[in-house]
């Protein structure tokens, strides 16, 4: 594959085997030791939002909209004992594509992971493959809470391209030089925006769209190793403090929401 200056990383089932917004959040209530119901009822909510046929955009912002509340430095926490429990099963990467990040690091890109995820994951897996910076959904904090609401538009569909195109002008790169991996259709526009792209896994009319333009396939993600919780009748650990409202969740069972991200 073809030498670039800046390399473009979408993250879930892309650099991962898994989803990292739904399952940090089902260890973050599962180690608060909220029911299962609860997230059973959220996940319900969030897939019936994809079978209807809402925007990937829209499904982005309800699971935003269901982190209101929630602290922020609580959720720090709780995202690096998820980030070493994840590390810890043995299968949260995904080789084929941590490999291509790791020669484009040898061969000098600037390796950037763009995400519908927002910073409390990403800046884990960032720091731990080495990556230059990421580009995320960015959920709105005030006092130290989650709104639930955003600032700026989710990182979905053409808002991943316009952050590559930000970022290729802001290193005075020039776009032929660049090249972007994912595996949704909703990344075709951040793949269209660099000079090349590597399909990882992706549907038929994603692979499809592959081979029409000549852009080489990597293998899709093997399934995600099932994920230890903390026991979810414990009591909350002595560092955590309650949420100011009540909240809601995924279902471990089905809390890999890879329609979001």
């Amino acid at each position: 594959m073809r030498r670039a200056k800046v390399a473009f990383f979408d993250v879930d089932h892309t650099l991962t085997t898994s989803g990292s917004m739904s399952r940090l959040l089902a260890y973050y209530h599962a180690a608060l030791g909220h029911p299962r119901r609860d997230f059973d009822d959220r996940m319900c909510e969030l897939k019936a939002m994809t079978a209807l046929g809402c925007p990937r955009e829209a499904v982005n912002r309800a699971y935003y909209a269901g982190l209101a509340g929630l602290d922020t430095e609580l959720m720090s926490a709780m995202a690096r004992a998820w980030f070493d429990a994840e590390l810890a099963t043995g299968g949260f990467y995904h080789e084929p594509a941590v490999g291509e990040l790791r020669r484009h690091q040898r061969q000098g890109a600037h390796v950037v992971l763009v995400s519908g995820s927002f910073p409390a994951p990403l800046r884990l897996i960032a720091e731990h493959l080495g990556a230059d910076d990421i580009r995320c959904t960015v959920p709105r904090v005030e006092q130290g809470r989650y709104t639930g609401t955003l600032d700026g538009p989710p990182m979905i569909a053409s808002a991943k391209a316009d952050a590559a195109v930000k970022i290729i002008i802001e290193r005075a790169a020039d776009a032929r030089e660049s090249i972007a991996y994912g595996d949704h259709i909703s990344d075709l526009p951040l793949l269209k925006a660099a000079g090349s792209a590597v399909v990882v896994g992706g549907g038929d009319r994603l692979r499809t769209l592959a081979r029409a333009h000549g852009w080489p396939l990597l293998p899709g993600t093997p399934p995600a190793p099932d994920l230890p919780l903390p026991n979810w009748s414990a009591r909350p650990a002595p560092w955590t403090r309650p949420s100011r409202t009540p909240q809601t969740l995924l279902a471990p069972a089905l809390y890999d929401m890879s329609e979001s991200a």
